[in-house]
């Protein structure tokens, strides 16, 4: 196994029911993950995208934790390839943990648990819960929408206009770890307080 910098949590998608751009970027971003010596941490899910990047990972000698409630590992639905599965009472103590485990966070794709993770990873930002990077990886535009309603929260007040460096956009897997290994050596942008 390959020494760690550190571990990038990955929110993604627990479907199979999705193109195969979705789940060729996932495993590209796993490569590219254990390639630059990071470990992941993610959901422990046995399908989807979280299964794609935890093999893109695994297949290419890097570590993945997997952190699953318990509810979950008693219907079958963790990952039993993962490096280290970590069990938690629930969904809320399961977002704690990974959120500790991580040095940086970064969005695949996906549905309602995948956008409340990434939401409210900003906002914990944006409270200064977390000085940690952010990145949407904007898979074939489909965080476009997210993006344009993030930037009309700002444009009509209910966002500071500074809060615009709480995430980065990437398009590729590569400009993800480019963005997060580059503002870890620059320092992390810190924003204005959330309120006014």
């Amino acid at each position: 196994m390959k020494q760690e910098k550190g571990k990038i949590c990955v929110f993604a998608a627990s479907s199979n029911n999705i193109d195969n751009v979705f789940i060729d970027q996932a495993y590209e971003l796993g490569k590219i993950m254990s390639e630059r010596g990071w470990g992941c941490v993610n959901g422990s899910g046995k399908v989807g995208l979280m299964r794609a990047v935890s093999d893109g990972v695994l297949d290419n000698g890097g570590l993945v934790t997997g952190v699953i409630p318990k509810f979950m590992v008693d219907n079958d639905w963790g990952y039993d390839r993962v490096s280290e599965e970590i069990i938690t009472c629930d969904m809320h103590d399961r977002k704690q943990m990974m959120s500790d485990l991580a040095t940086a966070f970064i969005a695949l794709p996906g549905g309602c648990g995948t956008l409340e993770e990434l939401l409210e990873a900003i906002t914990w930002r944006q409270l200064a819960i977390i000085t940690k990077p952010i990145v949407i990886l904007n898979t074939a535009g489909f965080y476009t929408p997210l993006i344009e309603m993030l930037n009309q929260c700002m444009a009509r007040g209910f966002m500071k206009t500074t809060h615009a460096c709480l995430w980065n956009v990437a398009n590729t897997p590569q400009q993800a770890i480019d963005i997060i290994e580059q503002q870890l050596e620059q320092g992390v942008p810190v924003s204005d307080t959330k309120f006014f």
